[in-house]
């Protein structure tokens, strides 16, 4: 960071710059507040690349893409010019160092990398902020430590959407200059080979960021042992997961896979990470130590004072270009509610305060910056209220507003004006607090499958859920608004939403399939040749799906279908539609509807929820 030169402006578009946070090969990128106080981070794009009409072009809609993103787990854009001589693009300033930073400091300091729990969570995040950026049009191509910071409320990534304006202009200035899309240790195999790169390939680099999160190494090496040997590694090798433990070695080392079809989907890795919630009233993600730590970065951007001349700023502040920071970095600014993935407004916003009220106001941060490590000194000690029977059926953990009698995996028939609708609802509940994410909700219908995260809006005599859909299979899924969840007196739950209810029964062990159903299975298809499902015992953190694969002559076809319920006292096994895998399939591949599984005699019956249909498998040989 560096204070204004004499060739930088003052202002942009009605923010006032404060002082140089660094430059990349788009442009420079500046420390800026608005009219009404909010600091954020404002990037100018280099006027050669400007001049370029194809690049114009791209960022423009590169940045429509980027407003669509939300804020909820990303940098929200709050202002751009695309169209001025020198375009410019102005995003949320989000409170805390980089991930790089923070590892590379824990291990110098002997901390070690960071535990399993704030990993969890970690994955948690970049896998939701993958959702809301694919869901906009726009693949990262850059996920790497520098470009993710760690708040108390959780993971934040940043500089998504305009950098895939950097390959556009294969012929410009911005290859000349040396400028790379990726960076080596965390890059794809297909961005080495120079493949068509999809939003498989930023499911590598997460998986990489998190190795790294775990280990406090790059899983395929440092690039200071030469970065061709590392590109090599990516290509051809296995990553080294040394010393992460199940399931999160699983999960990560499927990210890792090296054949994109084979990396599992956000909405996938979202729920092998689950149950979790954040939020900075939930138990902290993150070691007390490093909670204190962004106490005092809270304190340091209270002291930050707008200079009168836009000369001068405190010098440490976070390089929004690279996601680098100092020493003592600031912090940026986050809206009021970071688990909204709807835009928020700026009520953060305040006039630039004097020398008496920053006074004032850094003693005020400084006490709740003792009470958040007070929290995290008490939930670090790893005390966690158990279950309560049914004589205390409303009791609630220190750290969680919702009472214990909700907390797990619940499992139900959905019915509407007293009939049956052939449609199933799961809920996986965990402790949280209002404003968080407590809940996974997965639908299953006639047709479809639904999986959707669950905010928690309010508690009282029932629980209020907001939804928003992560995954749909079959046909596209909506959210179907406020939702309630009652606790009965049986030790049961009423679910009802849209005029839809259902009564949810505890499934006792959600991830425990019965052993008869374990194995391979096979049946000969009408036409010839065969088709073989294969069933593994579940582990915790490792999707809940079956595999099956069809072979003859004509086609090679090769799907996946997703637990809805693992069956036993007298239940069957529900799966969901099959989701074809396109790549790794040929020929004219089809999937039928949901179905159940259930076991006899040492064979398998697979029926389908409408009509008649029933295929019978015996064990492959």
């Amino acid at each position: 960071m560096a204070q204004l030169a004499a060739d930088d402006p003052r202002s942009v578009g009605g923010y006032r710059l404060l002082s140089k946070l660094g430059a990349g090969g788009m442009g420079s990128v500046y420390l800026a507040r608005s009219g009404g106080g909010r600091t954020v981070a404002v990037k100018l794009i280099k006027a050669e690349l400007a001049a370029e009409s194809e690049f114009r072009s791209r960022f423009r809609l590169e940045v429509e893409a980027a407003r669509r993103v939300g804020e909820r787990w990303t940098a929200p854009v709050l202002d751009a010019d695309t169209e001025a001589e020198t375009p410019w693009v102005a995003t949320g300033y989000i409170a805390g160092p980089s991930l790089e930073q923070v590892i590379s400091s824990r291990v110098q300091q002997g901390h070690g990398p960071l535990p399993e729990n704030s990993v969890r969570t970690l994955a948690y995040g970049l896998a939701s902020a993958l959702l809301d950026i694919h869901g906009a049009g726009v693949v990262h191509r850059d996920l790497k430590p520098s470009n993710v910071l760690v708040t108390i409320d959780g993971p934040r990534v940043i500089d998504f959407g305009i950098v895939r304006a950097l390959d556009a202009l294969p012929d410009s200035t911005v290859t000349s200059t040396g400028v790379v899309v990726g960076s080596p240790s965390y890059m794809s195999p297909e961005q080495i080979r120079a493949q068509q790169v999809t939003p498989a390939s930023d499911v590598f680099c997460m998986g990489s960021v998190l190795a790294f999160a775990a280990t406090g190494r790059p899983p395929f090496g440092s690039t200071s042992g030469g970065m061709h040997a590392v590109m090599f590694n990516i290509a051809t090798e296995d990553p080294d997961l040394e010393g992460i433990e199940e399931p999160l070695r699983g999960l990560i080392a499927s990210c890792l896979a090296k054949d994109p079809a084979d990396r599992p989907a956000p909405e996938d890795v979202i729920a092998g990470v689950q149950p979790i919630s954040t939020g900075t009233a939930a138990a902290p993600w993150l070691p007390a130590t490093l909670i204190a730590e962004l106490g005092r970065h809270a304190v340091q951007l209270l002291d930050t004072d707008t200079p009168p001349s836009g000369s001068g700023a405190p010098s440490g502040v976070p390089d929004a270009e690279s996601g680098q920071s100092g020493s003592t970095s600031a912090p940026r600014v986050l809206p009021e509610d970071p688990t909204s993935a709807l835009p928020q407004p700026a009520r953060q916003q305040a006039p630039a305060p004097s020398t008496a009220s920053r006074s004032r106001r850094r003693y005020a941060a400084a006490g709740a910056a003792a009470v958040i490590v007070a929290g995290a000194a008490f939930f670090a000690s790893g005390a966690e209220l158990p279950l309560v029977g049914e004589d205390e059926p409303n009791q609630t953990s220190g750290s969680s507003d919702i009472p214990d009698s909700y907390v797990g995996t619940w499992s139900g028939p959905v019915v509407r004006d007293g009939e049956p609708t052939g449609q199933y609802r799961r809920f996986t509940i965990s402790r949280g607090k209002i404003g968080e994410v407590v809940a996974n909700s997965f639908s299953l219908g006639t047709d479809y499958e639904c999986k959707s995260d669950a905010k928690l809006v309010s508690v009282g005599k029932s629980l209020e859920l907001d939804t928003r859909v992560i995954k749909s299979v079959g046909r596209k899924c909506s959210a179907l608004g406020s939702h309630t969840v009652t606790s009965n007196s049986d030790s049961t739950l009423t679910w009802q939403a849209a005029g839809r209810s259902a009564t949810l029964k505890r499934v006792e062990q959600p991830e425990k399939l019965p052993e008869e159903y374990v194995g391979t299975w096979q049946r000969q298809l009408p036409g010839g040749g065969t088709q073989r499902v294969t069933i593994e015992q579940l582990r915790e953190g490792s999707p809940m799906s079956v595999a099956m694969v069809s072979e003859s002559s004509t086609l090679h076809c090769e799907a996946k279908a997703d637990i809805f319920s693992v069956g036993g006292d007298g239940e069957p096994v529900r799966l969901g539609p099959p989701l074809v895998d396109k790549e790794a399939s040929s020929g004219e591949c089809r999937t039928g509807p949901p179905s159940t599984l259930s076991v006899e005699d040492g064979s398998m019956r697979r029926a389908f929820a409408e009509g008649d249909t029933e295929f019978d498998y015996t064990p492959a040989q």
